[in-house]
């Protein structure tokens, strides 16, 4: 028989735990805050990963910034 699978993962079971209390209003935008930047330090590091792989550097975002890469407007009325 297949062990059920769980809905949360370990990060939301440790989280909850700690949080099993009414937080205030001041809190709960202090914890905002530190999930915010802990979630922005995971994609900076991301980001900065993909730079050294990719061998990037502040010429290739330069070119990157002037680079038209939208496909063309074509209009769908008849001309």
């Amino acid at each position: 028989m297949e062990q059920p699978r769980n809905i949360l993962s370990n990060a939301q079971v440790e989280i909850l735990k700690l949080l099993a209390d009414n937080l205030s209003e001041a809190e709960l935008a202090d914890l905002k805050k530190i999930l915010l930047a802990y979630k922005l330090q995971r994609v900076v590091q991301l980001a900065d990963k993909a730079w050294d792989e990719k061998g990037w550097s502040q010429e290739t975002m330069d070119q990157f910034l002037n680079t038209h890469l939208r496909t063309p407007y074509q209009s769908s009325s008849p001309q």
